[in-house]
This record gives structure tokens, sequence and C-alpha cells, in this order.
């Protein structure tokens, strides 16, 4: 019976050690994988991205994209206002319109993209135009790029790009900021603006061709939002231009507008002096308010031409000044 005792309480201190020493290496690998859990919980603390575009595309990326093509300034004045940078910026005869950017590989535009130069920086991301490339998403993403589309044909889709950027570069509260800034200059134009507003026309040209902006486009938002009555604005969009529309000299001439602005890429002079020999076919155009007084004016290009981005609110304060002068 004292044997079978003693045999007994060895296997039972046995067992114990053995149960012991399974606890133990359990615990060892707990330890050990302590790494594999303190992973887990930093991709936990820090998930995948993920943005919807302009276009209703659901994009996602693991980390914070960090190299940036933009093909457009506006896009391109976004990413560095959010404190980001960009390895590609858009081609600009002079220089670029961001001055930090100034030393950035130019990889083309909107219109045309250089597929090779991009393919060689291996960007993250590449910033187009909703819808105008559309067609491109496949040769981008077939780069190893995603392709994130937006656009800015009014002040609320500016304001729409930054919350996008921001959301994708995880600077949500700098986003935040500079849409307060330009709500807050809309809000001081709508709140100083009279019962008359000047009558403008708004002309976007080119050497031979000419168009008058509508309301839809973001020279007409400006215009609206500055205080400004856009004498096209009933006129009936181009099928290939929605935002712009044909140029009617009998209709300007009825209308008689106080302001006449002229939005170009090309020689300023060139077509501001195209334009008004143009015009001049009619006998009453000299007749007009804005030509009497001389206040016919070329926007700059890097505020009316292109999306300006931020640069919007010195856009909306340049049309305010334009318009206190013809009332």
């Amino acid at each position: 019976m004292k044997k079978y005792c003693l045999l007994l309480a060895a296997f039972f201190l046995f067992g114990t050690a053995g149960c012991g020493s399974s606890a133990s290496e359990g615990s060892a690998h707990t330890a050990s994988g302590g790494g594999g859990s303190s992973e887990a919980a930093a991709k936990s603390a820090s998930p995948a991205i993920s943005i919807t575009d302009f276009a209703g595309r659901k994009i996602v990326f693991d980390t914070v994209p960090s190299k940036l093509v933009a093909l457009g300034n506006g896009e391109m004045d976004i990413v560095y206002a959010l404190g980001g940078k960009l390895v590609g910026r858009p081609n600009s005869p002079g220089t670029a319109a961001v001055k930090e950017a100034s030393d950035v590989e130019q990889v083309g535009s909107t219109h045309s993209i250089d597929l090779e130069k991009i393919a060689f920086l291996e960007p993250d991301a590449v910033l187009g135009n909703n819808p105008l490339n559309m067609k491109d998403i496949s040769a981008v993403e077939g780069a190893g790029a995603k392709m994130v589309l937006s656009s800015a044909n009014s002040i609320d889709e500016i304001k729409k790009q930054i919350q996008l950027f921001g959301q994708m570069l995880q600077k949500e509260r700098k986003a935040s900021e500079l849409i307060a800034a330009i709500d807050g200059k809309a809000t001081a134009l709508k709140a100083a603006q009279s019962s008359g507003k000047p009558r403008v026309l708004l002309v976007y040209g080119a050497p031979g061709t000419y168009m008058a902006a509508l309301n839809n486009s973001l020279s007409g938002d400006i215009l609206a939002t500055a205080g400004g009555e856009n004498i096209a604005a009933d006129y009936p969009s181009l099928d290939n231009y929605p935002q712009y529309a044909q140029l009617n000299t009998e209709k300007i001439v009825k209308s008689n507008p106080q302001l006449i602005l002229i939005m170009t890429h090309g020689n300023a002079d060139k077509v501001k002096d195209g334009f008004i020999k143009e015009m001049q076919q009619n006998a009453a155009w000299n007749s007009l308010d804005a030509v009497k007084a001389n206040r016919i004016e070329v926007l700059p290009a890097d505020l009316f031409g292109t999306n300006p981005g931020t640069g919007i609110v010195k856009a909306l304060d340049l049309m305010k000044q334009l318009l206190d002068k013809a009332k």
C-alpha cells in the first residue's frame, strides 16, 4: 500500500511538472509572439486608408501614400497646402504654379499623360481629372499606381477635393482649416453684397475661339459668390463643353455688361485683341458700358484659367475688387 502511495505521489509530481513545463512553453510562446501581437496591434491602430473619388471609385491604400503625381495645378496646390509633396507635376511653360514644386519632374497634363515618366517615378497615386482621365485608369494602374479622380467645376468641388486629399494623406485637421478659410471668405463676400449687382460677361478665349462661361463653371460660381450677375447665365450650353456657351453678340449688346472678363491659357494680349475685333463687327459694340469705361480685363491664368486649388480665396478677392470698380 505504501509502495502504491509512493508511486501515485511520484506520478502526481511528474504530471504537475509536465503541466508546468507546458504552461511555461505556452508563456514563452506568448512572449516570443509578443512582436507579432505588437505588429497586429500596430496594424489595427493604423488601418488601411479607404477613400471614394469623384467617379465613385473606392480606392484603398495600405499606408499613407507618400509618392504622388498631380496632373493639374489645383491638385498640386492642395497637396502642398496639406503638407504633402509630389514626385511628378503637370507641365508648365514657365515656373511651377507652386514654388516648392519647381524642381519636381514634369509628367504631362490631364490632356496628355507621359506614362513612361510616371512608370519611372513609381508613384503611389496619380491625381487626375474626372471624367477626363477615366480612359487612363488601366494604363496608370498597369504602371503600378492608383488613379484618384476629382474635378473642380465649383467652389464646393474644390472644398471636396481638399477633403478627399486630406483623408488620403491623413491630414483631416489641416483640410478642415483650409475649407474653413474658403467658407469664411465666401460668407464675408455674401454679407457685403448690395442689391445692385454689376452685369458681367465671362469669356474663355483662345485665338479664334471664344465661349461664354455659364454659372455651372468654376468662374461662374466665383462671379456669383463675389456678387456679380452673369449676363450669359441663360445661354444654352455647348454639348462638348457644358460649362460654356456660344457667344451671342446681339444678346451681349442687349444685356449691356458693365464688365467683361477674359480667361485664357494663351497670349493674353492676342486673345483680348482678337475678342475685341470679333465683337466690333457689331456696330453697337462700342456702346456697351464695359467698352466705354474700358473695363475689359484679362484674368490671371493661375487663378481663373485653371483650378486654383486653395488659391480660390485669392480668386474671390480679385473678383470682388473688379466688381467694386465696375459699380
